[in-house]
């Protein structure tokens, strides 16, 4: 079970569990064309938002295989929101997961993604002992290829073609990283003050 501290702080970001006051935040991202232009949906209407918000702010811990721990992530100690980070736990026998990120297109380019999925993977490799960790992303989204690779994960495969999304053909590239890995990259494990 992880069960994280919260908040966890990074050197400019905290991350938090979703509260039900972060609704309008939430909605200007998934309103937006440019976001989800590389994900599975659509832009989401308000109710939409408010229903995927409320399910959110429960996931705070992961108990068994299947469960998400989705966080909202903040610049500094009373900044804004700018963007979310999610650990879904897939195999308890293969000791796998997955991480992805969502941050509103006005924080772009100041390494905030990477910053908060650092602190995922430590919680996932020492937190939760995870063997390996994936990442996924559709093969036009360069700046998310990126993020992956400023993490260290090793590209995978890059599947053409492989998924039929919003009536077109997409590629899907995927990344991991391997708990040795992790640990042997200098200083990863001390990543954010809050401990697991």
């Amino acid at each position: 079970m992880l069960k994280p501290d919260y908040p966890i702080r990074t050197e400019r970001l905290r991350l938090r569990p979703y509260l039900a006051s972060d609704l309008d935040f939430l909605c200007d991202v998934m309103s937006r064309p440019e976001v989800v232009r590389f994900l599975y949906h659509d832009v989401r209407p308000r109710q939409e938002v408010a229903d995927l918000l409320e399910k959110r702010t429960s996931m705070t811990s992961i108990r068994a295989e299947g469960d998400n721990l989705v966080l909202a992530v903040q610049l500094g100690t009373t900044g804004p929101l700018v963007g979310d980070v999610t650990l879904s736990y897939q195999s308890a026998t293969h000791r796998q997961g997955e991480i992805g990120w969502v941050f509103h297109p006005d924080h772009h380019g100041h390494g905030y993604a990477t910053e908060a999925s650092r602190v995922l993977l430590r919680l996932a490799f020492e937190g939760l002992d995870l063997h390996r960790v994936i990442a996924r992303c559709d093969g036009r989204n360069r700046a998310s290829f990126q993020v992956m690779e400023r993490l260290g994960m090793r590209r995978e495969a890059h599947f053409v073609e492989n998924e039929f999304v919003k009536g077109e053909w997409t590629d899907e590239v995927v990344c991991a990283l391997l708990a040795a890995e992790w640990r042997a990259r200098p200083g990863e494990s001390n990543i954010g003050a809050s401990k697991v």
